[in-house]
């Protein structure tokens, strides 16, 4: 079988899982960026009840494996009377774990803006929520961006892992193809062939067109 005759036969299956594969990585990036944001903003603060669970939170999602919090939340969750879908349970498990690497890019970027500028935003009688969202987020969003895109990119790659409790992903088509055809090359290629077009000509094409807007937007393109 030639491999444009695989592609016939198999291609609606990896379209199917492309789409699936698409799914989990836009919602588990929306979850990534919001909790990365919050946790990030409670472990600048100097309130102690407000900064521990971020914390905590932080160390323990990532100093565990992703597979083994996957596994969590879908298999030892329901014992305590949470059960999610396994769909839903990929994105979380996802998203939840980038997002403690996210928070820790959000509290360094914010904590790059430069003095002056906080001293001068102080200056203007600023509440504190404004002084954030209009002066300091802003600047560190531009420090932020670029390792954001790196960060997405291992997102999409974690992705993967969600075909472990049968989310029908473009990993889970593959390895169902492969597994009736035996033809590892073709079904595992195909996939490969796939996230690396979504990472190159997708993800890291909008993030280098964010920056440049952002960087635009506070005058510093």
């Amino acid at each position: 079988m030639s491999y444009w005759e695989f592609l016939a036969e198999h291609g609606g299956r990896f379209l199917d899982g492309t789409l699936i594969t698409a799914g989990q990585f836009f919602l588990s990036a929306a979850l990534a960026i919001a909790i990365a944001l919050v946790a990030g903003l409670m472990k600048l603060s100097d309130n102690a009840l407000i900064r521990t669970p971020a914390v905590v939170y932080i160390e323990i999602f990532r100093g565990t494996s992703l597979l083994v919090q996957l596994y969590w939340i879908f298999f030892v969750l329901p014992l305590f009377g949470i059960t999610l879908e396994k769909f839903t349970a990929g994105f979380v498990a996802v998203g939840m774990n980038l997002g403690a690497y996210g928070a820790e890019l959000v509290r360094g970027g914010i904590q790059s803006v430069p003095k002056g500028q906080w001293e001068a935003a102080y200056a203007l009688s600023m509440s504190p929520a404004r002084r954030m969202w209009r002066i300091i987020l802003p600047q560190a969003l531009v420090n932020m961006l670029p390792p954001w895109g790196n960060l997405l990119i291992e997102l999409l790659k974690g992705t993967a892992l969600v075909s472990l409790i049968s989310v029908a992903d473009l990993m889970f088509e593959a390895k169902q193809i492969n597994g009736s055809t035996f033809l590892s090359a073709q079904a595992f290629g195909t996939a490969l062939i796939i996230y690396y077009i979504f990472a190159r000509l997708i993800v890291t094409p909008f993030m280098r067109w964010l920056e440049t807007v952002m960087a635009r937007k506070i005058g510093k393109a």
